[in-house]
């Protein structure tokens, strides 16, 4: 299972936004997701964070809190374990990265965009709650949302 980590840094009632289109083959391709990357060997999810964020954005994670664990059942592309944080950071964004565009996007506007379909169930929880969360989300082959789990608790199941 890979490791990764996933940051909606916060400014101003908006969250920084990736629209990734720049990589072949990426998994995420076409989607608007948070900043983050995979962890490195004998690396912390908060020395990851703060490295991605850095490399990524150019800027510098001022704060971070974790939000939750996100488990990822993906058949296309391989598991995945995300530790997921919001948080703030100083400096000047870069418009551009290897990976894609970025953008300051408020946050009444993140639904409209295109998503995956995880997210869209996860988000909302960063708004709701400071606790800490545990999300599994199940995707068939094709990237279609099978199943979510809440904190051991099944939210839904499509067929």
């Amino acid at each position: 299972m890979r490791l990764t980590t996933l940051c909606y840094i916060e400014k101003d009632g908006c969250y920084l936004m990736m629209n990734r289109n720049k990589k072949k083959n990426d998994e995420n391709q076409g989607k608007w997701i948070g900043v983050g990357g995979h962890l490195e060997d004998n690396e912390s999810p908060e020395e990851c964070i703060v490295r991605e964020v850095r490399e990524e954005t150019g800027m510098e994670l001022t704060e971070w809190k974790l939000r939750g664990i996100l488990t990822f059942i993906l058949p296309d592309w391989g598991n995945e374990m995300t530790f997921l944080y919001t948080g703030k950071a100083e400096g000047c964004v870069r418009e551009e990265c290897a990976e894609g565009v970025l953008k300051w996007i408020p946050k009444e506007k993140i639904m409209d965009l295109a998503l995956w379909e995880g997210d869209r169930a996860f988000l909302p929880l960063l708004e709701k709650s400071e606790d800490c969360f545990s999300m599994k989300l199940i995707y068939a082959s094709g990237g279609e949302l099978k199943g979510c789990v809440l904190d051991g608790k099944p939210l839904g199941k499509t067929e």
